[in-house]
């Protein structure tokens, strides 16, 4: 199979289909374009919980990890309280490499104010580096709980601060000594310094104050990938204006130097948000600095349409995200 998360056809037909056993206190369960479950823990209260690894590269792998798990987390309405981590090191790790894996967790930890709750840590043969799978916890009044499959036509799609900022932060870290060739040193820092957007926890707040009807996290796969499982998991049609989508000259610029598309791009940070009054939700956002952009809406039916300009195309699931094309 190639890298990458499992095409939709797969998930549904090989890990959604071979799950039978429910649990009537299990009310959020697994599905395409929702990224946690929830379970029934008080009348009024629900934990919910989600899980992410870390494997498009080392550089400050455990810190995407912890945020990648709470920004799912967020995305149900809920806040966060703490994080499981399962840490895998290769034989060549030291215990520095150790301490500095922990300093870098409990620093997100301490900015969430989330706790590190437990987990696992070995030793093996089988990772080559350092391999990190965060589970994220949450909690969640019933009332503020957000599923995306109860979205509906005629919503208005805002998505926050700028896509592919993930990636680009990757890239630059990753492949600094092969950018250096183009840009600058200070171009490849400030691209670095854009995985500091990465946390969607003030977002979300925002929104469920709001009332919005569903968020999603734009992480792999990218923009695309997000639209396209949000819409998949409501059941609605899409139209997309391509040009107002909101990207940064550093991701851009790196997406043109590695030729890959930046819609497709690993985009942790930027929230996909589904709302009855789109400009009255951006103004919340900005009122609180949080950069936000109207990018279309949802619709009745099953198409998913790009408009750019006169230019009108069918949105297609993104099946690899365009990372894998550059660090292997």
């Amino acid at each position: 199979m190639k890298a990458g998360k499992l095409p939709e056809s797969v998930m549904k037909r090989s890990v959604f289909k071979q799950l039978h056993n429910r649990r009537e206190d299990v009310k959020v369960r697994p599905a395409i374009g929702l990224d946690f479950s929830a379970i029934d823990v008080l009348e009024d209260e629900l934990v919910v919980l989600s899980c992410d690894p870390v494997t498009e590269a080392a550089d400050f792998a455990a810190g995407r990890g912890v945020m990648a798990a709470l920004n799912d987390v967020a995305c149900s309405g809920a806040y966060p309280v703490g994080v499981l981590i399962n840490l895998l090191l290769p034989t060549s790790a030291n215990e520095q490499q150790l301490k500095d894996i922990v300093k870098e967790i409990d620093t997100i930890c301490e900015k969430a104010n989330a706790e590190v709750l437990g987990g696992h840590t070995e030793v093996t043969r089988a990772v080559q580096r350092p391999l990190i799978t965060v589970t994220g916890v949450g909690k969640v009044h019933r009332a503020s709980l957000k599923e995306n499959h109860l979205i509906e036509p005629g919503m208005d799609l805002v998505a926050t601060k700028w896509i592919g900022l993930e990636g680009t932060a990757i890239l630059a870290m990753e492949k600094e000594e092969e950018l250096l060739n183009r840009f600058s040193a200070p171009f490849i820092d400030k691209a670095k310094k854009l995985i500091e957007y990465m946390p969607v926890w003030s977002e979300a707040a925002v929104a469920v104050q709001s009332g919005a009807g569903g968020m999603h996290d734009v992480s792999k796969g990218g923009i695309f990938g997000a639209l396209w499982e949000m819409a998949q998991a409501a059941g609605v049609g899409l139209e997309i204006e391509l040009k107002k989508i909101p990207i940064r000259q550093e991701t851009v610029e790196i997406c043109e130097f590695f030729d890959i598309n930046p819609y497709k791009l690993i985009s942790g940070g930027c929230m996909l948000i589904a709302a009855k009054n789109g400009e009255q939700l951006q103004g919340m956002l900005e009122k609180q600095g949080i950069p936000a952009s109207l990018i279309g809406r949802t619709t009745s039916g099953n198409d998913r349409v790009l408009l750019n300009g006169e230019e009108r195309r069918f949105l297609e699931h993104a099946q690899t995200d365009e990372i894998h094309k550059v660090i292997r």
